[in-house]
């Protein structure tokens, strides 16, 4: 099932049929920013810290439980965060987040991503950013955001999930937005619920 979504598009997962997605991972790359030093030739790496969350709302639109670098793992254990890398070092995701959408508490009708600078270093200054969301049935991306391309912001409300009779909604929202953790980001998020 490849599917990429623009930006406010959406796309209805399934309930766990073949083919479908039961489990999704959000997964959030980028590079340490490389700075020329004073003498030819020399360069120093500057980390900058970027995380990615998970905010797991019920539905009167109150936050249930989250996933990020300070609790990386849901209340029911469907929700898991891969740990916080703070300086982009490595190939491909640097930090990742993998629900199990069926494993879910009933109580859970909405799961909103969000991507925010720990740092306070805008996007643009971070090289090769990019946020996706992975069916792990096939491997294959259903949303990509380049980040890095965007100007001065901080922080991107990514995409939501929302429960449906079928399944569940994957919608792109690619909001950008100020703020260095979720906590500074759940007034703009409430607006997409």
């Amino acid at each position: 099932m490849t599917v990429v979504l623009a930006q406010g598009e959406s796309v209805v997962l399934g309930k766990g049929e073949s083919g479908s997605a039961a489990r999704v991972r959000m997964g959030l790359g980028w590079e340490a920013i490389r700075h020329k030093g004073l003498r030819p030739g020399l360069q120093a790496l500057t980390g900058v810290d970027l995380d990615a969350s998970c905010l797991l709302f019920d539905a009167d639109h109150h936050l249930v439980d989250t996933v990020w670098p300070r609790q990386l793992v849901s209340k029911d254990g469907a929700v898991k965060h891969t740990g916080d890398n703070t300086t982009g070092a490595g190939e491909g995701d640097d930090e990742s987040i993998i629900v199990d959408l069926e494993s879910l508490s009933p109580r859970v009708t909405a799961l909103v991503f969000t991507v925010s600078s720990d740092s306070s270093s805008a996007f643009a200054k971070v090289a090769e950013a990019h946020c996706r969301i992975v069916d792990e049935h096939d491997g294959s991306e259903l949303v990509r955001f380049e980040l890095s391309e965007h100007g001065g912001h901080d922080a991107q409300i990514m995409v939501k999930l929302v429960r449906v009779a079928e399944g569940w909604a994957l919608t792109a929202i690619g909001e950008s937005t100020k703020g260095n953790t979720y906590h500074d980001l759940l007034p703009a998020i409430l607006k997409h619920l």
